[in-house]
This record gives structure tokens, sequence and C-alpha cells, in this order.
């Protein structure tokens, strides 16, 4: 196994500028590095500047639309990064911009443009420590391994938040104060780009500032979106359940017999399969054997904790399409791989993230209370 470096630790607090730009002093290097990925992939897919700043501009609105404290903590950023505030939109809208030009075929994107990953949440009854456990593998670019932070928000009017994401982003997977966690996979649907909607890292950051679940649900329910996503939420009391969204319509899957749900991308809801087209599976068909993977090592255990979710998600069937995947080369030369495992025990305020966990087992714990610690491989 290699020595990978681990994601820094950054804490934040205060006002929503203020806690922007203690995250952009703090992590201005990774927020750089974002922001010139992204531009870069713009410009690769031949987007001109006044194109870009159109489609930019479009996302800011919507953001200032669903909430101007999101802007006003995306400038704090941008002062405390010195990256300019146009680009830290742009990574926070990143998902619509690519899925949008493979769309639109606006040039030929990276086979593995969709977020990949596989995710799966555990409920008490069928948890070794009678605890809700949560977690995903994040498969994306594999320079995302050095442009990852884990944040931590202390909240001056909602809960305290725990989240992996690229920086300069506001959310990705994550959990809050109040025991509601919040993981997401990529899905495509003919219906994709008919209608303007919140931009998904947004939706991801309001279920982080919600103190009750059914708030939380009703924002990924209910939310206009610009494309399709699928949202794993729990709760810490003991409940979760999975939403496949298109963008006018979610679609509920309930945890089975085995108190397990595991998801992939590619669509499961018999309704949902019955109303849209899943238009996604010639760049994931992988999708279909990674979430049977995945249940099939998690039901060999009578109780699973978190190393036992850690062994699903490590698994390597099929290889290098598989649920942990290698670095490997895209259609663009781009290296694609699982970037991260997120495993969270959100009652107990901790979550265990290690980086390209293909080639490396060393995890680090993050935690809404402490700081960080690595664990032992």
């Amino acid at each position: 196994m290699q020595i990978i470096d681990q994601f820094p630790f950054i804490s934040v607090a205060g006002n929503p500028f203020e806690r922007g730009r203690q995250y952009g002093v703090q992590a201005a290097q990774r927020v750089r590095a974002s922001a010139a990925m992204y531009a870069q992939t713009l410009a690769d897919l031949g987007y001109s500047a006044g194109s870009r700043e159109a489609l930019i501009r479009s996302m800011e609105r919507s953001i200032g639309e669903f909430g101007s404290h999101y802007l006003d903590e995306m400038r704090g950023i941008a002062e405390g990064s010195g990256v300019a505030f146009q680009d830290i939109v742009m990574i926070n809208a990143r998902t619509e911009v690519l899925a949008k030009a493979r769309a639109e075929k606006v040039a030929a994107v990276n086979e593995d443009a969709g977020d990949g990953c596989t995710g799966a949440l555990i409920l008490p009854d069928r948890s070794a420590t009678g605890r809700l456990i949560h977690g995903q593998n994040w498969d994306w670019r594999a320079d995302c391994a050095q442009t990852g932070i884990v944040l931590r928000v202390r909240s001056d009017d909602g809960p305290d938040f725990l989240t992996f994401v690229e920086a300069g982003g506001l959310a990705r997977s994550g959990f809050n104060s109040a025991g509601v966690s919040i993981t997401a996979n990529y899905l495509e649907s003919e219906r994709d780009f008919k209608q303007a909607g919140v931009p998904l890292s947004l939706l991801r950051r309001s279920v982080l500032e919600q103190s009750v679940f059914a708030n939380a649900l009703k924002v990924i329910a209910t939310t206009p979106k610009s494309c399709s996503n699928n949202v794993m939420l729990g709760m810490a009391e003991g409940f979760g359940i999975d939403l496949e969204c298109a963008p006018d319509e979610a679609f509920p899957i309930y945890p089975g017999d085995d108190q397990l749900i595991v998801h992939a991308n590619h669509w499961v809801s018999p309704v949902a399969r019955g109303k849209l087209i899943d238009t996604g599976c010639e760049n994931s068909a992988d999708s279909h054997y990674r979430d049977w993977r995945v249940r099939k090592i998690l039901n060999r255990s009578t109780l699973i904790g978190r190393q036992e979710l850690k062994e699903a998600l490590f698994d390597s069937f099929g290889t290098p399409f598989s649920v942990c995947r290698p670095p490997r080369p895209g259609t663009r030369h781009a290296m694609t791989a699982t970037v991260a495992m997120v495993i969270m025990e959100p009652a107990l305020g901790e979550m265990e993230v290690a980086p390209m966990p293909a080639l490396n087992r060393t995890f680090t714990r993050y935690s809404l209370a402490g700081e960080p610690v690595v664990l032992a491989n």
C-alpha cells in the first residue's frame, strides 16, 4: 500500500462570510487547485469566456434565490483563498455544468464524468454497535485526492456539522449534530436539463443545516433540480431512506428486510423505472453489480460494524470497474479512481475517511467534538 496524504481538517465558526473567510485561508492551496481544475475543464469543453461567465451567473442566481447566505459564504472563501468568487460558484455547481455538457454533447467528456459512488446505510437492528452506520465510496477524478478536505462548521444559527467535500465546496457527504446524515450518487435520466434548479451541492448543504429530519427529507424531495441525483439520508435515531431524484420528482427506496440500503448509479425504484429512462447506463454499466456486491458482502455478517462496511466498500470484484476503483485512465486521459471512502456514525459525531482506498487503508477519524486522529492501519 502506498503512503497517501490524509485529507486536511478545516474547522470554522461565525457568520457565513466569516466562516467562509476562515475556510479560504486554511484551505487556500486546495481551493486554488479545485478552481484551476474546473476552469481547465470548462476550457476543454469548449466554453468561451462569455459562455462560461453566463453559465456561472445563472448558477449564482439559482443559489442566491435558494439562500443568499450561501453566496456570502462563497464570497468569504474567495477572499480568504485569493480565488475569484465566480470560480467558487463554479466549484459548487460543477456537477450541473459537467452533466449538462455531456447531455448537450458540448465536447467529448470523460466516460466517468458522473460521480460513480457506491453507498450503504445500516440500520441499528443490523449494526454491531446498535447505532446507524452510513458510508460511501466517492468515485471521481484521481486528482481530487489533492483537493478533498474535511470541513467542520460550528454554526451560530443551526446544528454544527461535519462534511467531506472538495475544497471550495460547501458540502458533500456528512452529518450534523442533530444526527442527520447524507451521501449522494450520480444518476441520469431523459428529464435532465428541461428545467432550472438548485445545484445539488447546495441541497446537501441545506440538509446539514436542518435540525429536524423531516425538514431534511423535504429539502431533497421537493426542491427543483436541473439534473437527476440519488440521495441517501439517515437519522441517528434509527431510520434511513434513499431518494432517487429526477429534476421534478423523487422516488423513495426503503430499507429491505435485511435492514440495509445499498445504492450505486442506476435507477432501482420500480416506479421510477416505469416512468423515466435511465440514460446513464452507458457510462456506469458496472453499477449493476457494484450495489449487488456490497449487499452480498454485508449480508455475510449477522451484525455489521464500521469494519464490515469498510471491507464491503474495499471490494475489488471486476477491477478496475469495481466498488473500490484503482486509478485508471478515462477516455480523455484523466485518471479516475475511488477518491475517498467515508464511514459515518452520526450518533457518535464521528466520520472516518481514507483517501484513495484502493491504494491506501489508513483512515483518519474526524469528530464534531475533537481533533482528527490517524488510525492504525
